[in-house]
C-alpha cells in the first residue's frame, strides 16, 4: 500500500503534535519522565516544543492526513533556546533529572537523530510507521546524512526499525527505568 508523506510545515505542528500525544499516551518513557499530574498537557506541549525545533533545524514529515509523524535532527543542530529548555524542565517537573537515566553518551559521529516517530491509534498497524521512516531515511540522504540513530523504549519498536534496516548498538538498563535500545541505519 502506497502511503503518501511530505515534509511537514508550520501549520501542521498543532495536529501533528497531537497525534504525538496520542501515540506516546502510554508509552513507557514518557510515563517515566513527565509527572502525572497534568500529564496528557504536559505530553502534548512536549511534543509541540520537540516538533517545532525538529521543524526549524532538521526536519519532520507527516502522512497526507497527519496520522503519523517524524522528526529528524541533523548533527550539530542548535539546541533550542533558552526559554524553551526552560520551559521544557519545567514540564518535566520533579522528573527532570530522569531524561539522562536511558540515554547513553552522546554520539560523536556525524549520525542524524530520529527523534521522534508517532502514529495515532486508530491508524496503527497499517504501515504507516514504515512508510514514514522509509521517507525520512530517503530524504535525510538526500540531505547528505549517511547515518541516523534513535533511542527507543518499547521492544516491538525495535523489530520495526530492524526492518528497515536499523541494527540494535546498545540497551541501556537502568534500575526503576524502561530499558531503552540504541539503534543506528547506516548507508
Amino acid at each position: 500500500m502506497n502511503i503518501p508523506s511530505r515534509l511537514a510545515t508550520g501549520e501542521d505542528l498543532t495536529t501533528a503534535a497531537d497525534v504525538l500525544a496520542a501515540a506516546f499516551h502510554d508509552y513507557p518513557w514518557t510515563r517515566h519522565v513527565i509527572p502525572e499530574e497534568g500529564y496528557a498537557q504536559r505530553l502534548r506541549e512536549i511534543q509541540y516544543l520537540y516538533l517545532s525545533h525538529a521543524l526549524d533545524q532538521g526536519f519532520v514529515a507527516v502522512t497526507g492526513d497527519i496520522d503519523g509523524v517524524i522528526a529528524l535532527l541533523p548533527p550539530h543542530a542548535s539546541a533550542p533556546a533558552e526559554d524553551i529548555i526552560g520551559r521544557i524542565v519545567e514540564l518535566h517537573g520533579d522528573r527532570i533529572d530522569r531524561l539522562g537515566q536511558g540515554s547513553p553518551e552522546p554520539a560523536e559521529d556525524e549520525s542524524w537523530t530520529l527523534e521522534t516517530l508517532g502514529v495515532g491509534p486508530g491508524s496503527q498497524g497499517r504501515g504507516i510507521g514504515g512508510a514514514l521512516i522509509t521517507f525520512a531515511l530517503r530524504d535525510a540522504a538526500a540531505r547528505g546524512a549517511r547515518a541516523v540513530r534513535l533511542e527507543t523504549s518499547d521492544e516491538r519498536n525495535v523489530r520495526l526499525y530492524e526492518r528497515h534496516g536499523f541494527l540494535v548498538t546498545g540497551v541501556n538498563e537502568v534500575p526503576h527505568a524502561p530499558p531503552v535500545w540504541s539503534m543506528q541505519h547506516r548507508w
